[in-house]
């Protein structure tokens, strides 16, 4: 199946055991992605650790996503420190069958747009299907200019961007998309992520919702999806109600990986160890309300 870069997303957590990549549980959550019917796999995204596994596990998780997605395509990160690891992660995901690469602008020192563009120029050429800009300001610190984004997204193989919804604020981010769209090829699909706003970007145009949280909760972010989409505002608000609390606590924690491992250990998803190290999962306190929340919302 093609990569349509449409609807839902999910992007799931890479549960780590003993300090590897724990593959069986890793081939549940993928499964428990399909059960859910979401329109596409992120496997390897930030919420994957993408960028705390050696490129051997990140071969290995590629190849594991495919084969167990059946015909849902995947896509993975292909983010490094530098451009040679960068283009050596995107032969291997193209060999494992990945369906299209994510791609932030990773770097020790702070980049400038021609950097950037060179990055994405030089990734064009040596690929073979799309590409999906990701613009996570919070983990590179990079900031697109809307001109950069526009040069990039000229590149042939470029598919779909990645904007972060609630960055810096819900009403700027959306503001910043609707400026963007009309400059943009009609080639390009707009995508989103900061799960809270998501679904408010998707009834103000954007076409795809990359999520975190879908990537443990996907069928109540498939419902959401299909609300904002159908632009049915009682229920986009019911089913951010029963979100909201799980968003909070991720803001708390500076992003959703601990929040959604503990949530998942909590599931019997995933195990007490399950966070790559250094992270530390939350405090025991915090474990408790989450168990206590997903006891009362029952999300899947």
């Amino acid at each position: 199946m093609t990569f349509s870069f449409t609807g839902l997303s999910a992007f799931p957590i890479t549960p780590m055991h003993q300090a590897a990549p724990d593959e069986a549980r890793f081939a549940t959550l993928i499964t428990r992605l399909v059960d859910a019917k979401v329109d596409s796999i992120g496997a390897l995204g930030s919420t994957g650790s993408y960028a705390f596994l050696t490129r051997n596990e990140r071969e290995k998780i590629a190849r594991l996503a495919v084969q167990h997605a059946g015909t849902t395509p995947v896509l993975v990160s292909i983010g490094a420190i530098n451009l040679r690891d960068t283009l050596l992660l995107a032969e291997d995901a193209q060999k494992a069958g990945v369906k299209a690469l994510l791609l932030p602008p990773m770097s020790y020192f702070p980049l400038r747009d021609e950097e950037v563009f060179t990055l994405y120029e030089t990734v064009n050429k040596h690929i073979s299907i799309p590409l999906v800009v990701y613009d996570t300001p919070g983990t590179t610190q990079f900031h697109f200019s809307d001109a950069l984004m526009q040069r990039i997204c000229e590149l042939p193989h470029v598919r779909s961007i990645k904007l972060p919804s609630g960055s810096p604020t819900a009403e700027e981010a959306t503001a910043r998309m609707q400026r963007l769209l009309p400059t943009l090829p009609k080639s390009i699909s707009p995508g989103i992520s900061g799960d809270p706003t998501a679904a408010s970007a998707l009834m103000q145009g954007a076409r795809i919702w990359y999520s975190e949280w879908g990537g443990l909760f996907p069928h109540l972010a498939r419902q959401l999806t299909d609300a904002a989409l159908a632009g049915q505002k009682d229920e986009v608000a019911r089913i951010n109600a029963i979100f909201t609390p799980f968003w909070e606590m991720s803001a708390r924690y500076g992003g959703s990986l601990r929040v959604i491992a503990s949530a998942a250990e909590i599931m019997g998803l995933a195990g007490a160890d399950a966070l790559p190290s250094p992270l530390q999962k939350i405090s025991q306190n915090d474990m408790e309300k989450l168990a206590s929340l997903i006891k009362t919302h029952q999300p899947s």
